[in-house]
């Protein structure tokens, strides 16, 4: 059984303090349990976690950061979880146990607001003096839907694309803001290697079937590098991808972050076939800020983060894929690289959640106190 935080003196609700003249916001960060911030290996949400809160104390703001496992940025790190229990994805006890121990550790917090990242977290919007933000990591359409439209104005909800917003447009959305990276922390590379790159989990939305499939047909070796540790993960690979491997296509397990980056930095393309409308895709801008084009099919977040003919391509059909798949080769990586620093930069999101909390701080403090009971 993994083990949970030692036991903590939880004291009452503290007096709340206005903000300092300065404007520094005071932001408690609510990061899932699944991995540590910022992650080992797989964790996109973890990922764009770590670079926020260092986005953010970069600006002038307090953080305290709560999560599982060990501390990985400079804010003060609340832990629930002593080692984060990533085998166990998939159960709900976790979740719940994580957010109920989140839940007094925020009552013992002094802060402007809550930014929850995690699932079962914004049940507890209602009970603090405090507005919630939280940002959709995951599509709203179906189950999800309904349990943001139930929050209702309990939580201040931000997309991380406008493609996520069109299934469920009619939720309190108070922002947009996408997903960035520290490009700085990628290597550039101008020289590419002759073979094509697939990152991500092994589940049929991510298309690691077809991604096979493309680089076969375009003639091209591909490298598969993915999470294989739920079940459904093993039952997708050993169907759809383990038939399919080769000498032609290797997979190389679960890459850490230094391997991801060399393997970005290297191949050739990053073929990124999703059958699903993702919100976004952190594999993408990860392999442009290492001045790897993306070749995609177009759902989801696509059309949005790769600019087609230019950082990538765009196809409609997988069939498309293997002429695209050649054409990469033509495309300059700098323009990779300038795109992800002109549009996912770690400063923009910073800046782009800055202003969505001091609109919901202000809303709050207008509102009728009935509403926030």
């Amino acid at each position: 059984m993994t083990s949970i935080a030692a036991t903590i003196d939880f004291p009452g609700q503290r007096a709340r303090r206005e903000p300092a003249d300065s404007g520094r916001l005071r932001i408690a960060m609510v990061a899932p349990p699944w991995s540590e911030v910022p992650p080992m290996a797989y964790g996109g949400i973890e990922a764009v976690l770590a670079d926020l809160v260092g986005g953010l104390m970069k600006l002038g703001h307090e953080v305290t950061l709560i999560g599982a496992g060990r501390p990985g940025t400079r804010a003060p790190f609340l832990r629930t979880y002593q080692r984060a229990p990533s085998e166990r994805i998939g159960e709900p006890m976790p979740e719940v146990l994580h957010t109920a121990l989140a839940s007094r550790m925020l009552a013992t917090l002094d802060v402007d607001l809550v930014h929850d990242h995690t699932l079962a977290g914004p049940l507890t919007a209602a009970g603090r003096p405090v507005p919630t933000v939280v940002t959709c990591h995951g599509t709203v359409d179906g189950e999800l839907g309904e349990y943001y439209r139930a929050l209702g104005d309990q939580v201040s909800l931000v997309s991380i694309s406008m493609a996520q917003r069109t299934f469920a447009p009619d939720l309190n959305w108070v922002g947009q803001v996408y997903n960035a990276v520290d490009s700085t922390t990628y290597p550039f590379s101008e020289r590419k290697e002759d073979w094509v790159l697939w990152v991500g989990r092994f589940n049929g939305d991510k298309g690691a079937h077809l991604a096979i499939d493309a680089a076969r047909a375009a003639g091209r070796r591909i490298v598969l590098a993915g999470k294989l540790v739920e079940p459904s993960e093993h039952a997708y690979f050993d169907e759809h991808v383990r038939p399919r491997l080769g000498p032609d296509a290797c997979y190389v397990g679960e890459a850490d972050r230094a391997r991801k980056r060399e393997l970005m930095a290297a191949a050739r393309c990053l073929l990124f076939p999703i059958t699903w409308h993702e919100p976004f895709g952190m594999v993408m801008i990860e392999a442009m800020a290492c001045g790897t084009p993306v070749v995609a099919l177009g759902r989801g977040s696509v059309p949005e983060v790769v600019v087609d003919g230019v950082t990538g391509f765009v196809r409609g059909l997988p069939h498309e894929l293997p002429a695209a798949v050649e054409a990469a080769g033509a495309l300059r990586p700098r323009d990779s690289r300038s795109h992800v620093e002109r549009e996912f930069d770690v400063v923009h999101m910073a800046t782009g959640y800055e202003r969505v909390y001091r609109e919901a701080v202000s809303w709050a403090r207008s509102a009728p106190v009935a509403r926030r009971r």
